[in-house]
């Protein structure tokens, strides 16, 4: 498995938030966990990423145990996140924001090359290098979020609610660009409230539902259950 999560529970205190959330991402994958607000699932990327650690359970990436290593060396390790609600820096620039996703020693090393990268997927982002970030919309804050975390040069992409407050068609925009990067070699894990752009683009997914994995399946397959029609899609 690429990145395989072993029943894992997680805790806030004494209250419980994962209970027991088993799931795994092959490489070259889009995996989605979709389910409702406060259901676990940003819950889920903080653990993965180090910021929160499991009581019980196992995270495996590229076959070595991860849960205990401190944020950085997850970084290091080729596992980033773009958080929900961006967590950019507002008074940086653009430029700025980008360089502080390349503070590993090998991202320092191929800044100018990823850069570059960068602003292909992006070239909004590189006609506004000198702008400050907080100054942006919505939308172009979200592509500067993903951009700074492509400059880490992940090889594990957690986009947590990357389309929350956002407009229809810039959703659909930033989709597409995943899309894009995942065509180009890198492997995707959507944490997700937006089920149906979620599942559209995913090869599998799993359904959480109070800190638990109900249901898992392929993206198709999800779309056409009916109690995921029901419950997410209003159907």
């Amino acid at each position: 498995m690429f990145l395989d999560v072993i029943n894992v529970e997680v805790f806030y205190g004494d209250a419980q938030a994962l209970f027991g959330v088993s799931f795994h991402v092959d490489e070259g994958e889009v995996v989605s966990i979709i389910g409702s607000n406060a259901a676990g699932k940003t819950t889920i990327i903080k653990t993965i990423s180090g910021i929160l650690r499991p009581r019980m359970g196992n995270i495996k990436f590229n076959g070595q145990n991860i849960d205990k290593f401190p944020s950085h060396k997850i970084v290091e390790a080729g596992v980033v996140q773009v958080p929900e609600g961006r967590q950019l820096f507002p008074a940086m620039t653009v430029l700025e924001n980008l360089e502080m996703g390349s503070l590993t020693s090998e991202a320092k090393k191929q800044r100018t090359r990823t850069l570059e990268r960068v602003y292909e997927i992006f070239p909004g982002l590189k006609d506004r290098a000198g702008q400050l970030a907080g100054t942006m919309s919505g939308g172009e804050q979200q592509m500067l979020a993903i951009g700074r975390a492509l400059m880490s040069l992940p090889k594990l992409l957690m986009l947590d609610e990357a389309s929350l407050g956002l407009g229809p068609i810039i959703v659909k925009e930033i989709y597409e660009i995943v899309n894009g990067i995942n065509k180009q070699g890198t492997t995707v894990l959507l944490v997700e409230q937006n089920v149906y752009h979620a599942l559209n683009m995913s090869d599998r997914a799993y359904v959480l539902e109070n800190g638990r994995i109900i249901l898992e399946g392929s993206g198709k397959e999800l779309l056409d259950n009916h109690e995921i029609k029901k419950a997410y899609l209003g159907i």
